[in-house]
């Protein structure tokens, strides 16, 4: 099932519409790590740690509008994502709550601090890349780095180790007890490694 249909299927055929202008949006030439492949990759480890969720839906609506909102010059994509959420989600038949609660969704991926199980999910989903082999991991920091290109290399470097130092200090990286156990600790070494690599 391609990405439009997983659409239409989580969101009604009627909305095929809004899932073409996502898609559009996650295939914006500037992106090189925030596409339809990660998007594709997020929505698929939501459905391994749905059973974690008390709305697996919402989530999976979450996730397509989480990074629809992605310009690496500013730093309030999320909340502008969000806001698309509630625009979109207002022209369809989903209930102004459940619209509200997407939207707050998105909001927590700002600061990968869930307040509720469905929030852990798609926090867990979408930081899994950070527990991936080291290939995919330099694949991600690379794809990253050219998000960034117009980024001068030593304040590259500096912004990037204050990310890094600020995951490796959270008491937690993941949230879900499916994804605590699985990702956890590849993900510090691989967050550790980039780290030395980048520090002088």
């Amino acid at each position: 099932m391609d990405l439009l249909e997983r659409w239409t299927a989580l969101a009604g055929p009627e909305t095929r519409p809004l899932g073409e202008d996502l898609l559009a949006r996650y295939a914006e030439p500037h992106r090189h790590y925030h596409t339809a492949a990660h998007l594709a990759a997020v929505l698929d480890l939501v459905d391994e740690l749905a059973g974690e969720a008390a709305d697996p839906d919402a989530v999976r609506l979450a996730a397509w509008f989480h990074d629809a909102v992605y310009d690496p010059q500013r730093d309030d994509n999320e909340e502008r994502s969000a806001r698309l959420a509630e625009r979109m989600l207002a022209d369809t038949t989903f209930e102004p709550s459940r619209a509200a609660h997407v939207a707050a969704l998105v909001r927590m991926t700002k600061t990968h601090d869930p307040q509720d199980p469905d929030g852990k999910v798609l926090c867990d989903a979408d930081l899994a890349i950070l527990a991936s082999d080291r290939a995919s991991y330099d694949a991600y920091t690379a794809a990253v780095r050219a998000e960034y290109s117009f980024v001068p290399g030593d304040y590259f470097a500096l912004g990037r180790t204050a990310v890094l130092e600020q995951l490796l200090g959270l008491p937690a990286l993941f949230h879900t007890e499916t994804a605590r156990a699985r990702f956890d600790a590849p993900a510090r070494a691989n967050l550790a490694a980039e780290l030395t690599a980048l520090r002088p």
